[in-house]
C-alpha cells in the first residue's frame, strides 16, 4: 500500500491546510490511540518545538488520544531526540513530536517514535492510515485516557546528553557560541555545554512562536559565523528548530557541514579502534567525503536522502555511524535517532582529545564544489522524473564526462525538487545547476 499522509519524516505541511488542521489532527490522535491500544499500549508522550501552532495541535492530539483510551504525558517544547530518549527511558508505548524541523513557523508536522525510541515502521504507519478511514468513536467514560505533565523532562535530557561523553570529559577553557534557532533546544542546549565547563554565548534562544529558523540556526548560520569571529570564540554550534540537526562554525567563521562533521566523528572513532564497521552517508554526500574515507580505509556506503533511510542502511550493515550533509548525524551506540547536541559533543571530544581546532580537524576532507538549487513545484515527485528533466540530466551527465555527477530528486519534506550538481570546476557546476533548475521550473 502507498501511504497517503506519512512522508519520509511523519506528516508535515502548512498549518491550516489539510492535513495539518485541527480536525485532521484530532482524528489522527484518535487513530494513533486505537492502533497502539491494539498493541496493548496506553501511555503516549507528546513533545513539540516552539511554533505558535504547537499549542493548537498539542491540544487536539491530546483529546484524540484520550478519546481512544490512551494516557498522555505532555513535555512542552523539547527536541525531537529528547522525545525519543524519554519515550524509551520512561517506558512509554510511543512518543509524538509536533514539529516541522527546519521549516518556517507557518509549517508544522507530527512524527512518531515507538516504545524503543525508533521511528515507526511502515506497517504501523499504514495501520494508522487505515484507522483514519474509520468512524471516530469515543470510548466509554470509564475508559477515557488521562493527561499529565512531565515537569523534569528538560533536566532528564540534559543529563542524558552529558552522559554521552566520558565522565572525565570537560570543555573548560573552550569558548562556544550556541545558536538554538529559536527552537526546541533553547532551554536545554546551553545547560549541557555550560555544565561541561564551556564558556557559552547564546543566540536564537528567545522563541516567540514565529521566529523559529528565521535567519538563524542550522539552515542559516551566517549570523552565528559573524558572532564567532566578533567574539574570537573557538567554535560555533547551530541547531535546527527541533534539534536533530547540527551545523558548526570554526574559529575563522567557516561553516562545517554534516559531511565534515561525520568525517571528524568517524575518523576519531576509527583511530581509537571503536568505529565498528564503516559509515553510511546519502546520495547527497559530497564525493570528497567518499574520497576521504577511502584514504582512511573506512568503508563508506550511500543511502537515499532521509535519516530513516540512513538508519535502515546502518542497521542492515550493523554499523553505528551515519549521517547527512544537512547535519543529521546518527550515533546508534549513543541514541536511536539524529541528535544535534550529542553529535556536537562528539566533535568537541575530538577537538579536546587531539588538541586541535575545528578548522584543523576538517582538513582531512577536501570537498568538491557542489551547487544545490531548490525549485518550487506543485508535484515534486512527478516533475523530478518527467521526460524533459530526465533527458536534460542525461545530457549534462555526459557533459561532465566523469568529472562530476548530477542528482535530481523530490524533497520528502517540502514542495520542491532539489537540483544538485557536483564536480571539479565550480563555474561549470553552477552553470549546469542553473540550466537544470530552469528545465525543472519550465
Amino acid at each position: 500500500m502507498t501511504r497517503q499522509y506519512f512522508g519520509t519524516d511523519g506528516i508535515r505541511g502548512r498549518v491550516g491546510e489539510y492535513p495539518v488542521t485541527p480536525e485532521f489532527c484530532l482524528r489522527l490522535g484518535w487513530a494513533v490511540g486505537k492502533v497502539f491500544a491494539g498493541h496493548g499500549a496506553s501511555h503516549i508522550l507528546i513533545g513539540k518545538d516552539t511554533r505558535i501552532s504547537g499549542y493548537m495541535l498539542e491540544s487536539v492530539l491530546e483529546s484524540g488520544l484520550a478519546s481512544a483510551g490512551a494516557n498522555v504525558s505532555l513535555m512542552g517544547p523539547m527536541p525531537t531526540p529528547a522525545v525519543a530518549y524519554l519515550t524509551r527511558t520512561l517506558r512509554a508505548d510511543a512518543g509524538i513530536v509536533i514539529s516541522a524541523s527546519h521549516n518556517p513557523y507557518y509549517d508544522n508536522g507530527i512524527k512518531f517514535f515507538d516504545g524503543m525510541g525508533n521511528k515507526l515502521p511502515d506497517d504501523v504507519e499504514l495501520q494508522i492510515e487505515t484507522q483514519l478511514e474509520q468512524d471516530m468513536v469515543c470510548v466509554d467514560s470509564d475508559r477515557l485516557g488521562k493527561a499529565s505533565r512531565i515537569d523534569d523532562a528538560a533536566g532528564r535530557y540534559i543529563e542524558f546528553c552529558k552522559a554521552s561523553v566520558n565522565r572525565g570529559f570537560r570543555l573548560t577553557g573552550l569558548n562556544v557560541v550556541l545558536d538554538c534557532a529559536n527552537g526546541a533546544t533553547y532551554h536545554v542546549a546551553p545547560g549541557v555545554f555550560e555544565e561541561l565547563g564551556a564558556t557559552v554565548t547564546t543566540m536564537g534562544c528567545e522563541p516567540d512562536g514565529f521566529n523559529i529558523n528565521a535567519e538563524c540556526g542550522a539552515t542559516d548560520p551566517a549570523a552565528l559565523a559573524a558572532q564567532v569571529v566578533e567574539l574570537g570564540a573557538d567554535v560555533g554550534i547551530a541547531f535546527d528548530g527541533d534539534g536533530d540537526r547540527v551545523i558548526m562554525v570554526d574559529h575563522s567563521g567557516e561553516q562545517v557541514d554534516g559531511d565534515e562533521l561525520l568525517y571528524i566523528i568517524a575518523r576519531q572513532r576509527a583511530e581509537e579502534g571503536r568505529l565498528e564497521g564503516g559509515v553510511v552517508g546519502t546520495v547527497m554526500s559530497n564525493f570528497g567525503l567518499e574520497q576521504a574515507f577511502a584514504a582512511a580505509n573506512i568503508p563508506f556506503v550511500r543511502a537515499p536522502v532521509g535519516d530513516r533511510y540512513v538508519l535502515e542502511k546502518m542497521r542492515e550493515k550493523n554499523w553505528q555511524v551515519g549521517g547527512e550533509s544537512s547535519g543529521h548525524i546518527l550515533c546508534l551506540d549513543l541514541t536511536t535517532t539524529g541528535d544535534g547536541i550529542v553529535a556536537a559533543l562528539q566533535v568537541l571530544c575530538a577537538m579536546v582529545k587531539r588538541d586541535e581546532t575545528l578548522f584543523e580537524l576538517k582538513q582531512g576532507i577536501q570537498k568538491l564544489p557542489q551547487t544545490m538549487i531548490n525549485v518550487a513545484v506543485s508535484e515534486p515527485g512527478v516533475r523530478a522524473v518527467a521526460a524533459d528533466v530526465t533527458a536534460a540530466v542525461a545530457a549534462k551527465t555526459r557533459e561532465l564526462a566523469g568529472r562530476g555527477r548530477v542528482l535530481i530528486r523530490p524533497s520528502g519534506t517540502e514542495p520542491v525538487v532539489r537540483v544538485m550538481v557536483e564536480g571539479e570546476e565550480l563555474e561549470l557546476v553552477s552553470a549546469i545547476a542553473t540550466e537544470l533548475a530552469d528545465v525543472v521550473r519550465a
